[in-house]
């Protein structure tokens, strides 16, 4: 598995223009070392400094600026390949870097779809400017009910508004050039079955209507309550009304929280470099700490579930980018992103914490501020129920009714153009319709691999537990019940990628075999939960039971998977 090093970054397969950028990115954490990225995570810093480094390096203006408001520079395009690399490097170095970029892809979000022309030129000048953005979608009485809204805009009479109401968890909300606020125009109609009155538009943060009240967490990053008090809001500001407003919001977060993963994979590298150096050069009771089997375990599950998170989202750049009204796989992909891959890095933290004890605690290590970051990221961020309950609009259509005559597996997609589809996504509604290519026939390629074969026989199960024991009216409202149902439904298209990327990179059996040694464990004890939710009937809970299989251990095959994973220590460590 190719693991990120800052000492021999690999970006060969970016034009000169973002190599340049990632490499100046590094430079500039490197330079700065260990010490003052630790010093500013604790004294709650906000990083005036990277701003700075971002203005001076045209960063977010290259990256986060589509072709068609690029004026004519060739350098500008919204490419998802080169946006989560960069999450992946900020993410390596602290997700607090990673927090104030992500943040400003989701305030822009809304701008890029709206047809306001000036709010898209006003908002490319700004990124030239160095300036950030903030999405103010959340509120503190309504969480993620997007449905829910009491920012309430106000006719005036005059062909403009007045805005008031507050918003609550929105990053960036301190210092944001410009703040896109969801909201509802008073009188007309909101929910899920009617949606005229939504209303996207956008504010200043700097307006003395603007009122800001503070951070609501303890970081480097703001994460900001804020109210509009007679804000007035021209025709110029708004966006979007209606349900485009809503679409907008939905498509938002399905372009911005695709990087959630990526930035947690370069918290788990970094993470891991420090971990695996660590304790294979400690030795207690005349034994090389990395020789004591149980640390070995936990060591060797790590790096397989890193690089299971690697193959899968390297391979869900390309659904995202081939995506086009007529192909929306990439919602299913996009939903295991967040929710899957954020709690695999959760789980390699945890495995990590466990081999290094007390080291992962200390005050010169990278390892608590991503232990941190990693607690917070499916749950904050990854919204693991929301994307589940997104994730099984499509298990019918994915694992039972895949067709010959629907989409083409897309091919690999590093090329370096505009991806302008997904600012122009259409309506959030008519997920049933997504049709999807038969999946068995990436198994198929696979079927040698004793673990693979396993895996098959247990999604096989987990078919006819649908299908024999399906479930009822009242289970399938038992959210409780459909999130372990969905654990074991979007492990296979998760398992499905990772396949599909090893094509491509020549990944080895040895990795793919210990990958899915891992999925028939974690697909196991899935299923054991789910024999045992409350709302299962008897029948259900043999059916449910009949998913557990033990994987195939293959001792050598370890050996080997492990001398690589063991190789890693040294090869890294951030200058203090």
């Amino acid at each position: 598995m190719p693991l990120f090093n800052p000492h021999q970054p690999d970006f060969g397969e970016f034009d000169a223009e973002t190599r340049r950028i990632f490499e100046a990115t590094i430079e500039f954490f490197e330079d700065r070392g260990k010490r003052v990225l630790k010093e500013q995570d604790r004294g709650h810093v906000w990083y005036a400094d990277f701003l700075d480094f971002v203005k001076r390096e045209r960063v977010f203006a290259t990256l986060l600026t589509p072709a068609a408001q690029a004026d004519g520079d060739p350098d500008k395009r919204w490419d998802t390949a080169r946006v989560t690399k960069y999450s992946q490097i900020l993410g390596f170095y602290g997700m607090a870097y990673w927090y104030v970029w992500q943040v400003s892809i989701l305030g822009l979000g809304p701008i890029w779809q709206s047809g306001n022309e000036a709010a898209k030129r006003k908002a490319a000048g700004l990124l030239d400017s160095g300036a950030i953005f903030a999405f103010g979608l959340s509120e503190r009485a309504h969480g993620a009910d997007v449905y829910t809204t009491d920012m309430v805009l106000t006719p005036d009479g005059n062909g403009g508004y007045r805005a008031n109401g507050g918003k609550y968890y929105i990053g960036n909300g301190n210092q944001a050039g410009m703040v896109s606020v969801f909201g509802r125009v008073e009188g007309l109609p909101t929910g899920p079955k009617t949606q005229d009155g939504y209303v996207f538009f956008v504010v200043d943060s700097r307006h003395p209507a603007y009122k800001l009240h503070r951070n609501v967490v303890d970081g480097q990053m703001y994460v900001a309550a804020f109210d509009l008090e007679d804000y007035p809001v021209r025709e110029d500001d708004i966006l979007h009304l209606g349900s485009e407003a809503f679409d907008a919001a939905i498509n938002t977060v399905n372009v911005g929280k695709f990087n959630l993963g990526f930035g947690a994979i370069g918290a788990v590298q970094h993470g891991w470099h420090e971990a695996i150096t660590h304790d294979e050069g400690r030795v207690l009771f005349d034994t090389r700490v990395t020789d004591f089997a149980q640390v070995r375990a936990l060591f060797l599950e790590t790096w397989v579930r890193l690089a299971a998170m690697d193959l899968y989202s390297e391979r869900a750049v390309d659904y995202m980018r081939s995506g086009t009204a007529e192909d929306r796989r990439y919602l299913l992909v996009d939903a295991i992103e967040k929710m899957n891959v954020t709690r695999q890095a959760a789980k390699c933290y945890e495995l990590m914490a466990d081999a290094i004890s007390a080291k992962g605690f200390e005050n010169d290590m990278y390892f608590p501020m991503g232990a941190t970051s990693m607690m917070g990221l499916p749950r904050l961020e990854g919204t693991v129920h929301v994307n589940m309950a997104l994730a099984l609009k499509f298990l019918v259509s994915y694992l039972f009714s895949p067709t010959d005559q629907g989409p083409v597996i897309p091919p690999r997609r590093r090329d370096a153009v505009d991806d302008a589809f997904l600012f122009h996504q259409g309506p959030a509604q008519g997920l049933d319709a997504v049709s999807f290519h038969d999946w068995r026939a990436t198994f198929a390629d696979f079927a040698r691999l004793p673990n693979v074969k396993i895996f098959l026989e247990q999604v096989d199960a987990f078919q006819a537990f649908l299908g024999t024991t399906p479930l009822s009216k009242a289970q399938m409202r038992d959210l409780d019940l459909l999130l372990v149902v969905g654990d074991i439904f979007t492990a296979v298209p998760y398992a499905e990628l990772i396949l599909q990327q090893a094509s491509i990179t020549g990944a080895g059996d040895d990795i793919l075999d210990s990958i899915f040694e891992v999925l028939v464990r974690d697909v196991s004890g899935h299923a054991l939960t789910l024999s045992n939710k409350p709302s299962v009937t008897p029948d259900q809970q043999k059916t449910a039971l009949a998913c557990l299989r033990r994987p195939a251990y293959d001792a050598e095959r370890s050996a080997r998977v492990w001398a690589e994973a063991r190789a890693t220590a040294d090869t890294y460590a951030m200058k203090l």
